[in-house]
Formats: C-alpha cells, structure tokens, sequence
C-alpha cells in the first residue's frame, strides 16, 4: 500500500508533465521542485524538472537538474545530450563538447 505522501508526490508530478505538455514550462517547474526535493534520486522527476527548467529558459536551474541526472545516470544519453544543449545555450560550447561526444557513443538523437 503507498503512503499518502507518495501518492501525492505523484499527484503532482502528473500535474507537473500536464502543465510541461501544454505549454507552462514554468508551473511544471514550480510544482517539479517539491518533488525533487522529497525524492533526489527519482531520475524521472528530475528529468522532468530538467526539461521544464529548459523549456522555460531557466538554464542554470536546467543545467543543476542535468548535471544531478547524469550523475545518477551516466548512460543517459539524452540527459548528456540535454545538457549539452543546456551549457551551448549559455555559450559554453567547449563543456558541451564533452557531453555531446558521450552522447554520441551512447547512441542518443
């Protein structure tokens, strides 16, 4: 049986992916970041929080949530690839070459 903590976190990462799929980078952010921060080491949460701060222009926040993810998941490919994009979007381009090469050898679009 969850607890109702859990169910509520959930809740509100089902929230969170409503307000990212239409359009609201920002709320999905602001709802993502309690979650996260109840469960660090949920890896879909904090791509989830990583793709809203992205998407909302917050890069340094993005590149916090995706540097946190590739540590979790250093095979992520598309987390190494969204933090490329990430530190290329803050013309960091020589960080971002490193990721997008490890990207590349894990096969990721």
């Amino acid at each position: 049986m969850t607890q109702p903590n859990e169910r509520d976190l959930h809740s509100e990462f089902l929230r969170a992916d409503l307000f990212l799929t239409v359009g609201q980078p920002a709320e999905a952010a602001r709802i993502l970041q309690p979650v996260v921060d109840a469960e660090p080491r949920n890896e879909g949460a904090l791509e989830l929080l990583a793709r809203a701060y992205y998407g909302s222009a917050q890069l340094g926040a993005a590149e916090e949530s995706l540097s946190r993810l590739v540590e979790l998941a250093p095979s992520n490919g598309w987390a190494r690839r969204a933090l490329a994009r990430t530190l290329e979007r803050q013309s960091r381009v020589g960080e971002a070459a490193a990721h997008h090469r490890m990207a590349d050898a894990l096969g990721a679009a």
